[in-house]
């Protein structure tokens, strides 16, 4: 699976691209959009901090709600380092910004796992009345522990997620917290969380709000969807999602033999590695509530070696 097409909707809203200046200007919206600023990934002048400082300059900042970061220059190269000073200096400015996405890039601008990143924890310090944060990228990305009140969604989509980083997340104080979605990713990418990284997550001490908890497209998902069984948060979710990841028959049945899951509204597995006998177990267990289709997953044999892969690597 490739990430094909940018963001058209983000927090609930259109995403309406900033154009560039060489572009006719666009007519202010009339209703709250979700602004998009980007430069091209290859040769772009200007750089994407000077796109910045001109949008800011064109629309009303104090009445941003939400705001993409595209791409920016040369991103599998540079981090996303100088986006997050320009962003942490517009603070005072953006007064009513309450989403924000770093690195909205497909594959043609691209690849996930090339995109570097940088520490990001600053962005939640300067917005304390952030109530979504979606990153794209795992290479060289950082966070520090926080506590944030105001965040409701954490989104982390990466081929290959550091362990630190999950760890960082696991121990955050997130008391407002509905929705927890990250791609851990490959070991081939840097995706190196072990199921204790994950631990204090399905522990859930410090997510006491949480209703949707996705771990995604990881290699070792047959070990989350065993630990998800005997979890002390699964009983106080609502939404489960191991989808994209190397789920096998050891950890489907682990659902089914586990904790009761009946108060789960959905449950997505899809683009797994289940034998069909197994898949229907699982569909039959929860009519109506589960996805098990295998998707684009697809089991390839070399010298008698069985190699399976996530949905997201690269």
């Amino acid at each position: 699976m490739v990430l094909s097409n940018d963001l058209s909707q983000f927090h609930g809203l259109p995403v309406v691209n900033f154009p560039a200046e060489d572009q006719p200007p666009v007519s202010m919206p009339e209703t709250l959009v979700a602004w998009r600023v980007s430069v091209p990934t290859y040769d772009s002048d200007p750089t994407w901090s000077e796109e910045f400082e001109r949008f800011l300059s064109v629309v009303d900042p104090s009445a941003v709600t939400a705001l993409v970061v595209g791409g920016w220059n040369d991103p599998y190269d540079v981090s996303s380092a100088a986006i997050v000073e320009s962003l942490v200096a517009a603070a005072p400015k953006l007064t009513a910004l309450r989403a924000l996405f770093i690195g909205d890039m497909t594959f043609e601008d691209c690849e996930i796992s090339w995109i570097v990143q940088s520490d990001l924890t600053a962005l939640l310090t300067a917005y304390p009345n952030l109530n979504e944060l979606g990153i794209r990228g795992g290479t060289s990305l950082e966070l520090q522990p926080v506590r944030h009140a105001g965040l409701n969604r954490l989104l982390i989509e990466s081929g290959g997620l550091p362990a630190a980083v999950v760890r960082a997340v696991a121990a955050s104080d997130f008391p407002n917290l509905t929705d927890l979605e990250l791609w851990l990713g490959t070991e081939d990418y840097g995706g190196d969380a072990s199921i204790d990284d994950v631990a204090p997550i399905l522990q859930g001490d410090r997510l006491p709000a949480l209703k949707r908890l996705a771990l995604r497209n990881s290699d070792i998902e047959t070990e989350i969807a065993s630990a998800v069984a005997v979890a002390a948060i699964t009983a106080r979710i609502v939404h489960l999602d191991l989808s994209m990841g190397v789920l096998l028959d050891e950890g489907a049945e682990a659902l089914l033999a586990g904790q009761s899951l009946d108060h789960l509204e959905s449950i997505d597995l899809t683009h797994n590695y289940l034998t069909d006998s197994v898949r229907q177990r699982i569909v039959d267990r929860f009519v109506g509530k589960v996805q098990a289709d295998a998707g684009d997953a697809d089991a390839d044999e070399y010298d008698g070696t069985v190699y399976r892969s996530v949905a997201v690597g690269e």
